[in-house]
């Protein structure tokens, strides 16, 4: 990341100098967006980099045979945005959030989202008002937001044979065969229960409005400093969500299973044995995310989930 963005006339504000893009894989939808947002940066002085296979999948501005020959952009992998880029935009929905904060979180890129997807929790600027935000994106008045990552670990005969983050969540399930799987949960090394279920769902604040709302567990604050652990249909009614500290260890001990996976953000996927383990814990890294002016999560919320307003009071 440039570590030297200069200064805007507001406290503690800076003002990107050098911007990333990164769409939306095989999308024709973000090569309008994309080449807007690219031409209009250039104009407003701002260095552009397009992200590599953003590039290689979108078509190229009017005038240009390819991304490549552009000559007002350079291209570069995820690498070189984390080492360059003060901040990037990425246009999609939330998974391609969800990548674009694996790839960067350790060098420390602040992202920004136009949604051009569907519920967009993670994505928070409409397509329309694209170019309208930049004025106040690059006078630093977007509000930074630190939001935690999970690694996990896979271990095998004592060898650690995968490790990955996750900003939504890590799932172990018991993959395409419709047979439960049987696994132990342990906290900070602490027996808790043996569970035989369809998986685990061990969730962020940020993928807590993701596949853990589906399966009925909390909507957790993104400033709440927790993991929620939320079984998928347990052979049991018993077998309830648990909010653990984002302190805690967590250990997954697949017992018995046929088919079972671990699933990073739904994205990376981890064959998985009887007798393998799955260590989780909180990531040593965080993403920021830049909201626009007026954001609020509970008006967020309100919106994509489409709870009703406050009724007007007469």
């Amino acid at each position: 990341m440039n570590d030297d963005p200069v200064s805007s006339s507001g406290a503690g504000r800076v003002s990107p100098r050098t911007i990333a893009l990164i769409g939306k894989y095989h999308s024709r939808d973000i090569a309008e967006s994309l080449s807007l947002l690219a031409m209009n940066l250039h104009d407003r002085g701002i260095t552009v980099i397009v992200e590599e296979v953003t590039a290689s999948n979108s078509a190229a501005p009017v005038g240009q045979r390819s991304w490549a020959n552009c000559d007002f952009v350079t291209i570069g992998d995820f690498a070189s945005i984390g080492e360059k880029a003060d901040l990037a935009i990425v246009l999609g929905g939330d998974g391609t959030m969800l990548n674009a904060a694996r790839q960067l979180a350790r060098h420390r890129v602040p992202l920004v989202g136009v949604n051009q997807g569907h519920l967009g929790f993670m994505t928070d600027i409409a397509r329309c008002d694209m170019l309208t935000c930049l004025d106040a994106l690059l006078n630093g008045l977007f509000t930074p937001e630190d939001r935690m990552l999970l690694v996990a670990e896979v271990w095998r005969d004592g060898q650690n044979i995968a490790s990955n983050l996750a900003l939504n969540d890590v799932v172990v399930d018991k993959g395409s065969i419709g047979r439960l799987i049987e696994f132990e949960l342990f906290i900070d090394s602490e027996f808790i229960y043996s569970l035989r279920s369809d998986g685990l769902i061990a969730s962020t604040p940020t993928g807590s409005t993701a596949y853990s709302l589906s399966a009925n567990g909390p909507i957790m604050h993104p400033q709440v400093s927790g993991i929620a652990l939320v079984p998928l249909c347990p052979h049991s009614l018993t077998n309830r969500p648990i909010l653990v500290s984002d302190r805690n260890e967590i250990e997954i001990r697949i017992v018995q299973a046929t088919d079972s996976r671990v699933h990073f953000d739904g994205q990376v996927t981890v064959d998985l044995r009887a007798e393998d383990s799955v260590r989780i814990r909180r990531s040593e890294f965080s993403i920021s995310l830049l909201h626009p002016p007026g954001y609020s999560y509970f008006a967020m919320l309100r919106q994509k989930l489409h709870w009703s307003e406050k009724p007007i009071a007469h």
